[in-house]
């Protein structure tokens, strides 16, 4: 399951390895059809990147913090660092091929 980051938890979370975070908000249509792709992600990825999810809603300082002027934006990092920013609907082969590329 996609990790629920926090302003708390991100820093530490996205710090070692690669990470894709999914920014989102409950009320955006469609992020409701991204979600059961990152979750997909999440379970296929496990042990080699890191997928988490951040509400905008709840955490606007770190949506601020990268930029993120549209949902679903998605931030694939590695080691802390963002390297690639993909806004809009994303297909899980796509996703998965960016992960791969940085691991």
């Amino acid at each position: 399951m996609a990790v629920a980051l926090t302003k708390d938890n991100f820093k530490e979370s996205i710090a070692s390895g690669v990470s894709v975070v999914d920014f989102w908000a409950p009320w955006c249509g469609p992020c409701k059809m991204q979600l059961p792709i990152v979750e997909e992600l999440s379970a296929e990825m496990e042990g080699q990147a890191v997928v988490a999810k951040v509400n905008v809603d709840e955490e606007p300082e770190i949506a601020s913090q990268f930029g993120v002027m549209s949902i679903p934006t998605l931030i694939l990092f590695k080691d802390g660092q963002p390297v690639d920013k993909m806004v809009g609907l994303q297909s899980k082969d796509s996703l998965k091929n960016k992960i791969l590329g940085q691991i």
